[in-house]
């Protein structure tokens, strides 16, 4: 008889029930062909004396591999590994060896997806984290919306089509939607030119795998917001970084490439530029709309907190302006109500919208109706605009406080221009700082820098005045470390 204790290894500490241990260590021992087909193992009593286990749990292991064939168990006569199992090659086998299915790469080669810049893992031992500029869910209306959501889900009525007609979004929300953007954003439209998405991310994943390919041509921000170039670059395209200043993207520069090159696509961030927070000026929108019919080009413009605007009411989005279709617009929800609820939306020719439709349904066959139908709600009882109205205040009052400390405790590191509005600042570091000695000396999280640009980008919709000035003094203790090192 096999040393079945050693072919059989019990961890007591492992969250895997003991009785489907055996079975799968007996599995093992017969692709292995330790075991082979007709091999007789010990009885329930024998092995759970061997093991020290109750019989109980034996006959359960064996129930187990009987129901999926690999053993045969005749009543009071035997228990035999299953004839049916083909003769395997024969392994050594050891007790010291611990077998990880999933320990090696595939074997195969296959496409290699790069990480995206500017992404930090999350230290929660940090005291605070300076995020990327994220809304405070203390202030969101997210309980109404949850509250509407549970609603939904106890209505027969709803429930029954709450996952159908989701691909392109439900039509109650992209008819709330179309109104707002109409009249918030000055959009000619209507629910039909409307999909929506899982988030921003979503729509640009796939304007880009519809317009793009190995052939293509498209012009970014430089800096800009990593995982669209990301997303880009992936199709095969060449990403043509152009150079961003306190005007936004230079449209100079744009007619200049176009004169040379055929460009398929333009993505912008006009209204706070990711991630400079800078804003397209009037005149450069009004030449980047002519260059685009001249040249017949795509503009994909994210508008992603298209909401925040405190000095003046914001500029109206590109796609308000006189076009002929050639401007996509995609926006989100994330930034308004949690970054956790992840809706978000694209404006475009309904065809151009039907095509984005099918292409999602390949990988996600459908949002969440429930959700969809909540967020209709909260758009229609006008929720959102008293949130949006209220959160406007708060966030601007956040903004100057900031402004008012760093002028105060960090002017001799830093450099920065306050923007209209947003959710974040962008900080450049003077040259005698270097970030990556900043994140040395700092208890601070901070979610997003740039190495090359020698900055980061402090949210501060998300913090109160505490938690503000408490970060500008964790700041203020690194850089007076750094300082002192120097000398």
């Amino acid at each position: 008889m096999l040393p079945f204790e050693n072919i059989i290894i019990i961890d007591r500490s492992s969250t895997i029930p003991i009785y489907r241990q055996i079975a799968l260590a007996i599995i093992n021992a017969i692709c292995d062909s330790v075991l082979k087909p007709g091999s007789h193992l010990p009885s329930s009593r024998e092995l759970a004396k061997t093991l020290a286990l109750h019989r109980k749990t034996v006959i359960a292991a064996y129930d187990e591999l009987q129901s999926q064939d690999w053993i045969t168990v005749v009543p009071r006569k035997y228990v035999a590994v299953s004839e049916c199992i083909p003769v395997l090659k024969a392994q050594k086998w050891s007790q010291s060896v611990k077998r990880v299915t999933y320990g090696e790469d595939l074997p195969v080669r296959y496409n290699i997806v790069a990480t995206a810049p500017l992404s930090r893992s999350i230290d929660h031992l940090k005291l605070l984290m300076i995020d990327d500029g994220y809304p405070d869910i203390r202030l969101s209306p997210i309980d109404d919306l949850l509250k509407t959501y549970r609603t939904f889900t106890n209505r027969r009525t709803i429930s029954k089509i709450a996952n159908i007609g989701t691909a392109q979004g439900v039509l109650k929300l992209r008819e709330q939607l179309a109104n707002y953007l109409m009249e918030s954003r000055g959009l000619a439209m209507s629910a039909e030119h409307l999909l929506i998405t899982h988030g921003a991310q979503m729509s640009i994943y796939l304007v880009a795998q519809l317009l793009l390919n190995a052939h293509s041509n498209i012009i970014v921000g430089q800096p800009n917001y990593p995982l669209a170039s990301q997303v880009f670059k992936a199709t095969g395209a060449e990403v043509i970084p152009v150079h961003v200043d306190a005007d936004g993207i230079d449209t100079d520069a744009i007619e200049a490439l176009c004169k040379v090159k055929n460009i398929d696509a333009i993505y912008v961030i006009p209204h706070h530029h990711y991630p400079t927070t800078v804003t397209l000026s009037v005149e450069r929108r009004l030449k980047l709309l002519a260059l685009a019919e001249k040249y017949a080009f795509i503009i994909i413009e994210d508008d992603y907190d298209y909401d925040y605007h405190y000095t003046s009411s914001p500029y109206l989005p590109l796609a308000s302006g006189h076009h002929r279709g050639n401007v996509i617009y995609i926006g989100s929800f994330s930034k308004i109500l949690d970054p956790s609820i992840r809706i978000g939306f694209m404006v475009a020719p309904q065809r151009f919208i039907d095509h984005c439709g099918a292409y999602r349904r390949m990988i996600d066959v459908g949002g969440d109706g429930y959700m969809q139908h909540a967020l209709a709600e909260l758009i229609s009882d006008g929720e959102l605009k008293r949130h949006l109205k209220k959160a406007r205040k708060c966030y601007q009052l956040r903004r100057d406080y900031l402004d008012q400390l760093l002028r105060e405790r960090l002017s001799p590191y830093i450099t920065y221009r306050l923007p209209a509005g947003g959710m974040a600042i962008w900080l450049r570091l003077n040259p005698e700082f270097m970030i990556e000695d900043l994140l040395l000396n700092c208890s601070l999280q901070i979610v997003r820098i740039d190495v090359e640009q020698n900055a980061f980008r402090f949210g501060f919709a998300s913090l109160t005045e505490i938690e503000l000035k408490q970060a500008v003094e964790e700041l203020g203790k690194a850089f007076k470390i750094m300082e002192c090192n120097k000398n």
